[in-house]
């Protein structure tokens, strides 16, 4: 849709009676980074993806705005004596979107099929020794030793979460994206009103049963107070900008930053953080195809970076809005540590990396770069890393296209000439990196780590005994052992930290932080 268009639809908008207003005043309108590329929030990391889990599943536990884990489809919870027997009751009156009773043995399903593909999962299922039904709101699972996380594994919220769906949809091979978006949330997703591309829609599910506690992030009462949201996919920045001051949006999630200024000095806008812990960018790097399954030649790599040049690119000079010197784990979190990050922040010498790569073994292989052009965030990092690679001797293939064709095609374990990939680079949530527990691209499982499919026993060894440390000291000891591991090894290599503000119009209010939740918020 073209300004012009927005233009008129705003005028008619003026025109409109007050009943129609007022209709209008039930609908919240959204505009995400990008589109939604799957509705299988097991199948795919993409943020959106989790966005639209939220939207339209629930959790048996979930984390307030003080990461406190809360019983959530969860009516209460115990640990027998020897730590290694958990017994789960579900609250009553739980209803899927079809109508149908929310089960134990729907929970197990979905637990299970999360499980094979969740970092966090992963280290849960290897815990578990069987999960059980002894009757229709009770989930007993009994562990091979004891796992004090379980409760936190299933209310995480970041890269993915532990969706409650029917059995009948859970029993979906997890490397399969399923079809049918039946739930268990506040919402239901209007598969007819799709349209890829423009717009995803999501009206509210009279059956929810929210809990009595007031809302924090995603525990507490999802109560819903709009009837409907609508994703408003708009791909021009300058487009998004005009609609949410002409008001025929109501909420951008992730402005540019170049447009923050004049945003925060329009009529009826509001700009404010509502994730602290930011965003890290990353460039993951596909290590089952030549140039980078040599893992000297990604060291050698880690000579060119100068996270510096990636934050202007994003977030422009404003330091406020982004950090540099950020390593493995969050910056300013009980794991984040100094430990080998000269690799990083030595100076940069360019032609030494010519030299180191060389010497590494690259032989002018063919590196094809996926960069989004859609979100100006992935963009301007692919952008910089185009023009990094050609300084430095790469032979680049820079293939432009949206960002859900990234997500569709990073999957790909082809060679670049049969449709594979050498690089992307995306953006997780400052939470993803907290600790090794969620940490999807700090993982070296190989073909069952996300795509790029890191080998690392010595990575893998260390988080394995991360879940098992005696105390907080233990483990940042053992986050110091993995980030020097990851220097080694270069999983990835952290780009540096954004911290992006939100745009809203000024009449939403109670809007909740962590992520975009569209509970508890409402028109004031």
């Amino acid at each position: 849709m073209q300004r012009r268009d927005f233009l008129l639809t705003a005028a008619a908008s003026l025109a409109m009676p007050a009943i129609a207003r007022g209709a209008d005043a039930k609908v919240l309108k959204f505009v995400p980074d990008a589109d939604l590329a799957s509705i299988d929030p097991v199948w795919t990391t993409s943020y959106q993806t989790r966005d639209h889990g939220f939207l339209v599943y629930d959790t048996l536990f979930g984390t307030d705005a003080q990461f406190g884990v809360k019983p959530q489809m969860v009516e209460g919870f115990t640990v027998d004596a020897d730590k290694k027997l958990w017994t789960l009751k579900l609250r009553s009156g739980l209803k899927f979107h079809d109508g149908e009773p929310v089960l134990a043995r729907d929970c197990i399903a979905s637990i299970a099929r999360w499980g094979k593909r969740d970092a966090f999962g992963q280290a849960l299922m290897a815990a578990i020794d069987a999960m059980t039904s002894p009757d229709d709101r009770t989930i007993a699972i009994r562990l091979k030793y004891p796992f004090a996380l379980l409760p936190d594994a299933l209310s995480k919220t970041a890269p993915s979460m532990c969706p409650i769906m029917p059995a009948r949809i859970a029993a979906t091979d997890a490397f399969k994206q399923i079809t049918d978006p039946t739930g268990s949330g506040p919402y239901r997703f209007k598969a007819d009103e799709r349209v890829p591309g423009a717009r995803a829609v999501y009206e509210r599910n009279p059956d929810y049963l929210p809990r009595q506690e007031p809302a924090s992030r995603t525990a507490g009462g999802k109560i819903a107070h709009f009837e409907r949201i609508e994703w408003v996919i708009m791909q021009d920045p300058g487009t998004a900008s005009a609609a949410l001051q002409q008001g025929e949006i109501d909420w951008w999630y992730t402005p540019s930053a170049d447009l923050l200024p004049l945003l925060g000095k329009s009529a009826g806008v509001k700009v404010d953080i509502i994730v602290p812990t930011g965003t890290i960018a990353t460039m993951r790097f596909n290590q089952l195809q030549p140039p980078f399954d040599n893992p000297a030649i990604r060291r050698a790599m880690l000579g060119a970076i100068n996270q510096a040049d990636y934050m202007i690119a994003v977030m422009g000079d404003d330091k406020r809005l982004w950090h540099d010197h950020v390593g493995y784990f969050c910056p300013n979190t009980p794991m984040a540590s100094d430990a080998g990050m000269t690799a990083l922040t030595s100076p940069r010498n360019l032609d030494q990396v010519k030299r180191n790569l060389a010497a590494a073994g690259y032989k002018g292989e063919r590196v094809v770069l996926l960069a989004p052009m859609n979100i100006a965030s992935t963009k301007a990092l692919a952008e910089v890393t185009g023009d990094l690679f050609k300084k430095i001797g790469l032979n680049l293939d820079f293939q432009a296209m949206d960002w859900a064709s990234v997500v569709q095609r990073r999957v790909s374990q082809a060679p670049v000439d049969k449709g594979g990939w050498s690089v992307f680079q995306t953006s997780w949530s400052g939470l993803d990196q907290f600790n090794p527990a969620a940490h999807v691209f700090l993982r070296g499982n190989g073909k069952d780590a996300a795509p790029g499919w890191p080998t690392s026993p010595k990575l893998e060894s260390l988080r394995n005994d991360w879940f098992r440390a005696a105390d907080l000291a233990s483990q940042k000891k053992i986050c110091e052992q993995m980030q020097l591991q990851a220097f080694h090894d270069v999983p990835y290599i952290p780009l540096g930290q954004t911290i992006a503000p939100t745009a809203f119009r000024g009449d939403l209010a109670d809007m909740l932080d962590g992520l975009p939740l569209f509970w508890n918020i409402r028109r004031a």
